[in-house]
């Protein structure tokens, strides 16, 4: 995870647009961990109690809106902590974007310590994530939260 650290912070200290630096946030993520099925990004929708879908890597989906409390991201949204779900068919408050969608990690980013957004990850295996999966995005969305 070292060297993916290091790669995200070449990306984050670049000079392209912010979309353009989350964008290759998760093609880099979704091309380097394999089982990194479907990376993006969602983000508070104005004053409005939802999440719209941002820059992502993977299958096209139909959660482009996610009112709070609803699935993982929006339970995120509410909880304000990170949800490590290692098999979705265990979760009742489950939003399915895909069949092959076994797994999901979803981590806020916060900014003057509000939650703006999160970085959203499924996998088709179930229990792929790690301690170090998790504190990677962590420290991933903590820079990304004095970027944003």
């Amino acid at each position: 995870m070292k060297t993916l650290e290091k790669r995200t912070d070449i990306i984050l200290e670049s000079s392209i647009d912010t979309i353009d630096k989350l964008q290759k946030i998760c093609q880099l993520l979704y091309d380097e961990i394999d089982y990194y099925n479907w990376v993006g990004f969602y983000f508070k929708n104005g004053d409005k109690d939802e999440l719209k879908l941002g820059p992502y890597v993977g299958a096209a989906t139909d959660h482009i809106i996610i009112p709070f409390g609803k699935g993982i991201c929006g339970q995120v949204a509410v909880s304000n902590e990170t949800f490590m779900v290692q098999d979705v068919n265990e979760q009742d408050n489950y939003l399915s974007c895909s069949i092959d969608t076994k797994s999901e990690i979803v981590v806020p980013i916060f900014k003057n310590g509000n939650n703006i957004g999160q970085i959203d990850i499924d996998s088709h295996k179930i229990n792929p994530f790690t301690l170090d999966d998790r504190t990677f995005l962590e420290n991933l969305c903590e820079k990304l939260g004095l970027l944003l």
